[in-house]
């Protein structure tokens, strides 16, 4: 079945039109090595040291500078800091000891995703991972869109810029996007090394910006009582500033935006020489490190930043269409350190938020096709990462022209996405060391989680943006995804065989006698009365020949949820009673599998029989779409022939 399988995915080169044959190029290859930042490695590939690998996660978490600052201080005015030590309570307290465990329990790049995967069985975790995965496309994408539209403002903006691009901030935003997929349908691979260099040059010139702030405050000291007496006369008492900061500090959770990622790229952590897949300890170690440097070097970064714009630049300037709306630290940089500096850092700015956009990019070309294909939730074409690029950006079209490429518009959906994948994680995580017993760590995860709920829903009621963005995807994914699951509910669906020894002995001592005769049986008692009486009742209405020896073939379905799986055969036999004994994901689709295995093993086609089955049609198409079953013979027949072109070499189906 798998050389099948493989020749049907690689085409002949020349029946490929050259088009088709560049937009699916790397459709056959089944390693899932996506092109961009969180790629999976190559075997020989030794990985990266975890600070590199920071840098990697770092064009998504660092850029939110560009952004975070205004953002907060149009949310919280003058309470922004103590905002954003709330904010940086929860990152430290909570965000990081969260992806800390999630790095251990998913050390593999899966995230915490996968870990309520394999949390929630059936069809409801397959329900639940769809519904994440509408939000997860809800953060990247709003991720590539939200960064382009900053990276716009900054180029607008700047004192340089041709006085043609005044005003033109979508259709600057509309390009660096296309510039974006652009680069990936040619083919992005490496990316730490460009990241690395972004980051450096980035955070050094935030540096500059901030200790030049710093000093200025501390050079004019009456800026500092200005804000504060402002703060008071606004605020009634220290215990009602404390409130007014705990209401409005969901506004600033995007400041939190980069530790999925910071897990989805744990494969390009080097690790140790002694680490295996089993047990990475030395990655898992690593990428902890990874998360925790990230977590206090983005918190110094907020805090200050945060500060600094607030005392410093009025509050006017934060509002829409004001110079300080969407590039706070962009305005002091050209305020205080002149036009020339202020230039360097709008296009270092640009720079790193246009390869946030590629970040985030790459992020989705990895989890689509983790996900969605294996359900069958997906064409086999969405493992190609060109079409995938194509789709991903034309959504980044429309939900950029939806929001007019307005960056405080878009940071509502880009929360509400950050904040369902945190509360996923810590819920993950709960459940996690609650199954060790660990109930002291339990109970501290649930409380982030309450907090995290808390954090979520106050975003989602004050801006509803982000959760009907996310509903969007949601029922996007749900209704392409099960569409596409009955489009292909006619594959084979067997992924790779195995047959026991007795099995194959069994195989072979039929084969002596001519074609293979199959006889598909739905087991009850599994006794020799049974065996007997299906053997006779098949001979009398299906005239098998007489006197020939028959296989029986059942199928048992572990989980109908799952569309493909490998299949094991076991061969059993009662006395004279020969039983090939199968588990697959469905239970026509497998017994066609078997039915082309058995023909390739012994060079004859096989034979089967079955029984029609009372109902309606409707009934069994029903289950046989959730439980695998349903009326087996015509599923049989239909799969056998889309399978098999050729009617000559086609196994027989006979019912009777």
């Amino acid at each position: 079945m798998t050389g099948t399988q493989a020749e049907t995915t690689a085409e002949p080169k020349a029946s490929v039109r050259p088009w088709r044959a560049w937009l699916l190029e790397g459709l056959s290859d089944q390693s899932a090595r996506h092109p961009g930042p969180h790629g999976t490695p190559p075997a020989e590939h030794k990985g990266h040291t975890w600070w590199r690998v920071m840098c990697l996660t770092g064009v998504d978490y660092f850029s939110t500078l560009g952004y975070q600052p205004g953002i907060a201080a149009l949310a919280a005015g003058l309470l922004s800091p103590l905002a954003t030590l709330v904010l940086l309570a929860l990152t430290l307290g909570g965000a990081l000891p969260v992806y800390r465990r999630v790095a251990k329990e998913s050390p593999h790049g899966e995230g915490s995703i996968a870990m309520l995967e394999r949390l929630l069985p059936w069809w409801a975790g397959k329900l639940f991972v769809l519904v994440l995965l509408g939000f997860a496309a809800t953060d990247f994408m709003i991720t590539i869109t939200l960064s382009a539209a900053d990276a716009s403002a900054h180029v607008v903006e700047n004192p340089f810029a041709p006085g043609w691009l005044h005003g033109e901030n979508l259709w600057i935003t509309l390009a660096l996007i296309a510039a974006l997929g652009a680069v990936f349908l040619k083919g992005f691979r490496e990316a730490i090394g460009i990241a690395v260099v972004l980051v450096g040059v980035y955070l050094a010139l935030n540096l500059v910006v901030l200790a030049d702030a710093v000093w200025h405050v501390v050079t004019e000291p009456v800026v500092v009582g200005n804000w504060w007496d402002a703060m008071t006369a606004e605020h009634s008492s220290p215990l009602a500033m404390i409130g007014v900061a705990l209401l409005v500090f969901p506004k600033l959770a995007l400041g939190m935006s980069g530790f999925e990622t910071g897990v989805a790229v744990m494969p390009q952590v080097r690790g140790d020489a002694s680490d295996t897949y089993e047990n990475p300890a030395g990655r898992i170690r690593d990428t902890r490190k990874l998360l925790t440097t990230a977590a206090l070097i983005m918190s110094c970064f907020l805090l200050v930043s945060s500060l600094a714009t607030t005392i410093l630049i009025p509050e006017d300037a934060f509002k829409a269409g004001g110079q300080a709306n969407g590039r706070a630290l962009a305005y002091l940089a050209h305020q205080n350190l002149g036009e020339a500096f202020g230039t360097v850092y709008d296009v270092s700015t640009i720079a790193i938020l246009w390869f946030a956009g590629a970040s985030a990019t790459a992020g989705l070309l990895n989890l689509v096709p983790r996900y969605l294909p294996r359900y069958g939730m997906a064409p086999e074409w969405t493992r190609a990462v060109r079409p995938l690029v194509l789709i991903f950006m034309a959504i980044a079209f429309f939900i950029t022209a939806w929001f007019n490429a307005n960056v405080d518009a878009q940071s509502g959906a880009y929360a509400t996405g950050v904040l369902v994948l945190m509360l996923s994680a810590s819920f993950a995580s709960t459940v996690a060391v609650h199954r060790k017993g660990r109930r002291g760590a339990a109970i501290g995860f649930g409380v982030i989680t309450a907090i995290f709920a808390y954090t979520l829903v106050t975003n989602v009621i004050e801006r509803p943006d982000g959760i009907k963005i996310a509903l969007l995807f949601i029922i996007g994914i749900l209704v392409t995804s099960f569409a596409s699951r009955v489009h292909r509910a006619f594959e084979l669906r067997a992924a790779e065989m195995t047959f026991d020894k007795k099995a194959l002995r069994l195989i072979d001592e039929c084969a002596q006698a001519g074609p293979i005769r199959v006889i598909a049986n739905e087991p009850q008692e599994r006794d020799m009365a049974e065996y007997r009486a299906k053997e006779y009742s098949q001979r009398e209405a299906t005239h098998i020949p007489g006197g020939g020896p028959v296989l029986f073939v059942e199928v048992t379905v572990p989980n109908s949820s799952d569309f493909t799986g490998d299949v094991t055969v076991r061969g059993v036999q009662h006395h004279a009673v020969r039983i090939l004994r199968v588990e697959g994901p469905v239970v026509p689709n497998t017994i066609a599998a078997v039915l082309l295995e058995l023909r390739d093993r012994t060079g004859k086609v096989p034979h089967a029989y079955f029984n029609w089955t009372e109902g309606h049609p409707l009934s069994h198409l029903l289950r046989f779409l959730v439980f695998g079953d349903g009326e087996v013979a015509p599923v049989t027949r239909e799969v056998l022939r889309r399978a098999e072109p050729d009617p000559a070499r086609r196994p027989r189906i006979h019912v009777g």
